[in-house]
């Protein structure tokens, strides 16, 4: 095998492995998480959250491991293994294809930090990733997730955060 044949073997394997990390990670705190099957999916996890009367709300992630930045592009598949099933091309993730984005960062062999980006803050943004060191108010923002879809809130943190 070739070490390009590796390096994708590799990064396929870490992909699936880090979504398997962040929905534990999510069932831990919220339980009722679940990954989603369907290889064609523009989100990867659905987490189901209860509101102040007990209304269920859906949420729509997407997960993406972050070394140094967080992509909001999907569609595309690297490394040695990869198949398209259809005619998707490249796109930018927004609020038609998940609620919020999730990069998973690895700090320590068995520690890892969540940065929780919305799709409402990505329009806004207007760019195809975000370094980590500038979204440091995002990290572990728990509330953020909570309230990714709350345009108002979101927006009115994001400017506090000077992301916008």
């Amino acid at each position: 095998m070739s070490d390009a044949e590796e390096r994708g073997r590799q990064a396929s394997i870490e992909g699936f492995a880090n979504e398997h990390i962040v929905a534990g990670m999510l069932m831990k705190k919220y339980k009722n998480v679940s990954l989603v099957a369907l290889p064609l999916s523009p989100y990867d996890v659905i987490i189901a959250l209860k509101d102040s009367v007990n209304k269920e709300d859906i949420i729509r992630a997407q997960l993406k491991t972050a070394t140094k930045s967080v992509s909001f592009t999907g569609g595309t598949r690297g490394g040695v293994d990869r198949v398209y099933l259809s005619n998707v091309k490249t796109y930018k993730h927004s609020t038609a294809t998940s609620d919020i984005i999730v990069g998973l960062h690895q700090i320590g062999r068995d520690s890892f930090e969540l940065y929780f980006v919305p799709t409402i803050l990505i329009e806004v943004l207007k760019q195809k990733s975000i370094s980590i060191s500038k979204i440091g108010a995002l990290k572990n923002n728990y509330e953020m997730l909570e309230r990714c879809k709350d345009s108002k809130f979101v927006l009115q943190k994001c400017k506090e955060y000077r992301l916008i």
